[in-house]
């Protein structure tokens, strides 16, 4: 064989190389760009049930508890997307199929989008929802979720932040709670980002969600 034909042979194979490379590389970013998900306008979101703020906005710290009567306070809402619900355990519709909405949104997601997510229900009747009223009523839905009590004053500032208004409506010698439905969206640097409108889509909540994590 001549040396003018093992360097042909030799120039094929790195062609041929480079070309396969090429290709992968294409493909790589082809995949790429199909599994992460698209980024929505802010309108587009809008449309889909979710209102993102020009700016997040920073609120002051909390001091809660949750249902294992650990503190919750705003180091709980850092370092994970937080979805927040206010409700109550005696609440007759709402809020149990909310919480339930919640579950079958969150079962949706995949383990790693899961492991960056916590779904907290505050209560806005804290005179009934004990600690241990919550650890019976919240892992009903979702052993994962977390519920959250504490002083009412310490509870009604945190909902004022997040723009969520609630009051008591008697009925006879008991009462009820009327609430704000919305969700909160609390960033991984514990600012409020949002909020999710009801009703609640899980397939646009999750197209959504995604979106604002991905390009955050």
């Amino acid at each position: 064989m001549t040396e003018q034909s093992t360097a042909q042979k030799r120039g094929i194979k790195i062609t041929v190389t480079l070309l396969v490379l090429f290709i992968l590389l294409v493909l790589a970013g082809f995949l790429n760009k199909m599994l992460t998900p698209r980024q929505m306008s802010n309108i587009e979101m809008q449309l889909n049930g979710l209102i993102v703020f020009d700016q997040p906005r920073r609120f002051a710290d909390i001091a809660l508890i949750d249902q294992s009567n650990q503190v919750f306070d705003r180091a709980r809402l850092q370092g994970k997307w937080s979805l927040v619900f206010f409700g109550f355990t005696h609440c007759p519709d709402i809020c149990p199929t909310t919480l339930a909405e919640l579950n079958g949104w969150y079962g949706s997601l995949d383990p790693e989008w899961q492991a960056r997510t916590q779904v907290i229900l505050v209560t806005v009747d804290p005179a009934r929802d004990t600690p241990e009223i919550l650890n019976q009523y919240v892992p009903y839905f979702n052993p994962d979720f977390i519920g959250v009590t504490g002083e009412f004053l310490q509870i009604k500032r945190f909902a004022n932040q997040l723009n969520v208004a609630f009051n008591k409506v008697m009925q006879g010698d008991s009462y009820t709670m009327d609430h704000s439905a919305h969700i909160a969206l609390i960033n991984p640097m514990g600012d409020y980002h949002g909020f999710f409108k009801p009703p609640f889509d899980p397939q646009k909540m999750t197209a959504t969600y995604k979106s604002v994590v991905t390009h955050f």
